[in-house]
């Protein structure tokens, strides 16, 4: 750590998801112990390796998720920078189309202005849009699987195929019910 009285980021996420598990992902309380869609079944079996050109340190670089498919990387800059100092600012964009997906991940030079941007930059509304900011998954979470092959967070009630576990979806305590 860059400073002394700066503790781990992996504080600020959820206890179950330190290291990812699709089938607690899948599941609103952490506890299923059987798949209930075909995608958590694809994300158990897939074999997914991380990245290892990516030059960003992870513990630095935050994923900025919801952007209006408008918001341009510069736009996503100049907002973050009011956090710290941007190392680097990166919008997905579509390989053949060049539109954003509207996502991106922004690395700051320490450690302590990525908390920071972590705690107060989520929920900001960019371009019209409340914007989420989370951590890099993909290394800072061993077992991590991606959206794409059935694992990652989020997603949508209507297709049956929510995902917990992150700051956006946190786990809820199980409903006991009890027969009198």
């Amino acid at each position: 750590m860059e400073d002394d009285d700066f503790q781990s980021l992996h504080q600020y996420l959820s206890p179950q998801a330190i290291i990812y598990d699709p089938l607690k992902a899948g599941s609103i309380d952490g506890t299923d112990t059987i798949p209930h869609d075909k995608a958590i079944t694809r994300a158990m079996e897939a074999d997914y390796k991380p990245n290892t050109r990516l030059q960003s340190n992870p513990e630095k670089t935050l994923f900025v998720g919801r952007l209006n498919p408008n918001t341009s990387e510069e736009k996503v800059k100049e907002v973050f920078m009011s956090f710290g100092n941007v190392k680097s600012c990166h919008l997905v964009r579509d390989i053949i189309t060049g539109f954003s997906k509207g996502y991106a991940f922004v690395e700051y030079e320490n450690e302590r202005n990525a908390a920071l941007a972590y705690k107060n930059g989520n929920r900001t509304v960019i371009d019209g849009k409340m914007i989420l900011v989370d951590f890099e998954c993909e290394r800072l979470l061993p077992g991590w699987i991606p959206r794409r092959l059935g694992g990652g967070f989020g997603g949508k009630k209507d297709s049956g195929q929510l995902r917990f576990g992150s700051r956006d979806r946190p786990f809820k305590k199980p409903i006991n019910v009890s027969l009198k």
